[in-house]
């Protein structure tokens, strides 16, 4: 039947709800694989039916297979071989479902539904039953996806990399601990963004990032221009051990978050509104003189959040030094914690997750879905890219050749 048939407005006319077109569509898609897996044993069997051969081997009949897809589930003949070393591609031999289908299954799980929702999701949208076995089954294959994305190469150069972690709740020996799972995202040459890998640990320190960047350096990276972070303790002094031309920029939001924690409520807007004064400032002159003035106002009442910004000066005034357009890219770790609040959304239907198996598969899924949106360059990226060039030629163009 040609295309234009099955779109005349009369042939359609034929089929009185929408059960009866789907019952024919899937006719219609059965007779369509069982002649492509037709055409395969041919292929496989270097002559087609019918045709006199003198090959050894033959067509043995057809074996029986219900196939799951997005029309419901269909009885399916594979045809056989004499020898039995015809593998359909089309259909693989051990597998009852369409791929269609199992990437439904995936993008459902990685958006954060249960298995059981997922399962009554696919009855509802195909009428077809997959038990949460089955669903388990296919979500469980993301497991080999993952190896071999930790293990792919990376590019030598990264002009920024930012890096951050997000903790989850997770069962360990009968008991539910908090466990972190380190992210570091890069920014190509490119102007593309790239997360560049995921770790799962404890609870998030220097020396554990110490091995994240010893793993970033193994899979190829050999120099990072700027590092983007939050003011972790020791964490500097990590990445420049690893990566000693590196200049790291603390996280200007972080530090204001954590600042303000020990503020009390009625002084923070006019504490916090003083201390914009300071990473607002034109320059870095000018914002210590900002936090000269914000320390004679407040370090009376509170001394600990003016030694932490004292403390991290150097870290945290690192923009300064760059173009308007470095500095709004570097500013903060806003990127990555963009990245974090999707990864959020997606599981946040999980309390806790059984295995550490179990967390990695969630967020590894939530951040191919996320990542499937980078599509473009960041916003202005020929101007920052110039910047590059010129503070860091020779760097960059390591990159290039």
């Amino acid at each position: 039947m040609k295309k234009e048939d099955l779109l005349n407005e009369e042939f359609l006319k034929q089929f009185k709800d929408g059960d009866e077109l789907n019952d024919f569509l899937q006719q219609l898609q059965k007779r369509a694989v069982e002649k492509m897996l037709e055409a395969e044993l041919d292929g496989h069997l270097g002559y087609d039916k019918n045709q006199k051969t003198t090959s050894s081997n033959s067509r043995n009949g057809y074996s029986n297979k219900k196939l799951k897809n997005s029309f419901g589930e269909a009885s399916i003949n594979v045809p056989r071989d004499r020898e039995g070393s015809f593998e359909p591609m089309l259909v693989p031999k051990r597998k009852g479902m369409a791929e269609g289908i199992e990437n439904v299954i995936i993008s459902m799980y990685a958006k954060g539904m249960s298995n059981q929702d997922i399962e009554e999701q696919i009855r509802e949208l195909y009428d077809i039953n997959v038990s949460t076995s089955t669903i388990s089954r296919i979500t469980d294959t993301i497991a080999e996806d993952i190896v071999a994305w930790r293990n792919r190469p990376l590019d030598p150069v990264y002009l920024i990399v930012w890096m951050d972690g997000i903790s989850f709740k997770v069962r360990e020996n009968s008991k539910v601990v908090n466990k972190t799972v380190y992210i570091a995202v890069g920014l190509k040459t490119n102007g593309m963004k790239e997360v560049l890998g995921l770790w799962l640990g404890k609870n998030e320190s220097s020396a554990f990032w110490m091995s994240v960047l010893t793993d970033l350096k193994a899979s190829g990276v050999e120099d990072i221009l700027i590092t983007a972070t939050d003011n972790l303790n020791g964490f500097t002094d990590t990445i420049r051990a690893s990566f000693p031309e590196s200049v790291t920029q603390i996280c200007v939001v972080h530090q204001i978050r954590n600042t303000c924690r020990y503020v009390v409520w009625k002084d923070k807007k006019e504490f916090t509104r003083d201390m914009k004064e300071i990473y607002t400032a034109p320059n870095k002159e000018a914002a210590l003189a900002a936090l000269n003035d914000f320390g004679l106002k407040w370090e009376s009442k509170y001394s600990y959040a003016i030694k932490s910004w004292k403390d991290n000066w150097d870290e945290l005034t690192v923009f300064f030094d760059y173009p308007v357009e470095i500095r709004k890219i570097i500013y903060t770790t806003n990127l990555i914690e963009n990245l974090n609040g999707k990864i959020r959304k997606y599981t946040k239907n999980k309390l806790s997750f059984p295995t550490d198996d179990a967390v990695m598969k969630s967020v590894f899924l939530s951040v191919r879905e996320v990542s499937k949106k980078w599509t473009q360059p960041i916003r202005n990226w020929g101007v920052i890219l110039n910047s590059f060039l010129i503070i860091f030629e020779d760097r960059v163009r390591l990159n290039e050749s």
